[in-house]
């Protein structure tokens, strides 16, 4: 199971292609909001109606997935309770991962642990408990990040190389044009 937290503002692409991508290699994937509703409103003004509140959200997953969007970002980290989770999650061996603006959460809850991370180029400075690189994903012992927007498709393959395997993704990838 994946969980992918959704708080107003969050960044649509990062959220939707990484969901879409993993639900076509058959991952089962759940969008979760963060908000006592299931409606969560986008930073582009698209509203996505998540599959469960963070109350709903009780199973462990395998890997827990945080879009960004500076003003998404800024309410998932309000979230007291999905904090408390995120660090619970890191510490019973659940894999993070975090595009965009999302990382620095992460490294502001203490969770990137002295690895490498990409984020939003504009965010680097924020990552003080790991060491920013400049690439589209990267994946280091329990962390998936990725830079932005226009990688939202490399990190979903990603994502979906570590649920399945290089096969599936690659599968996927080709089937939707992203791959040749």
């Amino acid at each position: 199971m994946v969980y992918v937290y959704l708080a107003d503002g969050f960044e649509e692409m990062e959220a939707i292609v990484p969901v879409d991508l993993l639900r076509r290699g058959g991952v089962e994937v759940k969008t979760v909001s963060v908000h006592d509703r299931v409606v969560v409103h986008g930073a582009h003004g698209i509203d996505v109606t998540a599959d469960l509140t963070l109350e709903e959200a009780v199973q462990t997953p395998c890997v827990a997935v945080l879009p960004g969007g500076l003003v998404g970002v800024e309410n998932l980290l309000k979230s007291e309770v999905l904090c408390r989770r995120l660090v619970e999650y890191k510490a019973g061996g659940v894999t993070l991962a975090a595009i965009c603006a999302a990382p620095t959460l992460l490294s502001s809850l203490g969770l990137v642990g002295g690895r490498e991370v990409t984020c939003y180029p504009s965010c680097a400075p924020e990552i003080t408990d790991g060491k920013y690189v400049d690439v589209r994903v990267c994946v280091r012992d329990g962390l998936i990040t990725s830079a932005g927007p226009g990688t939202a498709a490399d990190f979903g393959l990603a994502l979906l190389a570590f649920c399945k395997d290089e096969a599936t993704a690659t599968s996927v990838g080709t089937s939707a044009l992203f791959l040749k």
